[in-house]
């Protein structure tokens, strides 16, 4: 599996391209912004002749799916998420007055969900999608065991997890969710999260000064 990363959006969200040797590819969680952005994708999948086959949301905060209605648009490709998450789309035009960022091109609904232990097939990438909520409560992790890497979202941190200061996020469940979910994965698991560098479980375990 290849994994290209984007830092997007005034938030300095990760957006995570992925694909294999059959060109097939999945956006996971697109935070591209403007036009910029989104050319940077375009370009990148037409660049390495890709296939785009899913857009995957770990979840539904305004930063993880900026691009999803372009990637709709221009790939006609509807998101993937958790149900648990479609509520965070009722009011996206407040979450960005929120942040003073103007009201954007609308929301992109979601096409299927994603459920807890849910295998997605990628080319000959396998993710396996793990129900980790607290954050929000339709987090989900993408877990792709034959290469040892996890795409965490906003759960887990270098160093630090999601904040559960947004509606319906909540601190015990989150950090119960990622000591029973995430935790006992392999220790040279790479972790990718939604912000901030890579990082794996064995040094979370170790290091994070919440778990």
């Amino acid at each position: 599996m290849t994994i290209k990363t984007f830092t997007f959006n005034p938030f300095q969200e990760n957006t995570y391209l992925i694909y294999d040797e059959t060109g097939e590819a999945a956006v996971i969680d697109a935070g591209c912004y403007n036009e910029t952005e989104k050319q940077l994708i375009k370009n990148y999948l037409a660049d390495n002749n890709l296939v785009l086959k899913k857009v995957l949301n770990t979840h539904l905060h305004i930063d993880h799916q900026f691009g999803n209605k372009f990637l709709f648009e221009t790939y006609g490709l509807k998101p993937e998420a958790s149900k648990e998450d479609e509520f965070l789309l009722e009011n996206i035009a407040e979450q960005l007055r929120m942040f003073g960022l103007p009201a954007g091109e609308g929301v992109q609904n979601i096409g299927s969900y994603i459920e807890d232990n849910q295998v997605i097939k990628v080319g000959n990438i396998t993710l396996k999608a793990i129900h980790v909520p607290g954050h929000s409560p339709g987090s989900m992790c993408l877990y792709a065991e034959n290469d040892g890497v996890l795409f965490a979202g906003d759960v887990l941190f270098r160093g630090s997890i999601g904040r559960t200061d947004l509606p319906k996020g909540d601190y015990a469940t989150l950090i119960n969710a990622i000591t029973e979910r995430l935790l006992p994965l392999p220790n040279e698991t790479v972790v990718y999260s939604g912000h901030g560098p890579t990082t794996t479980i064995g040094n979370e375990k170790q290091q994070n000064p919440y778990l």
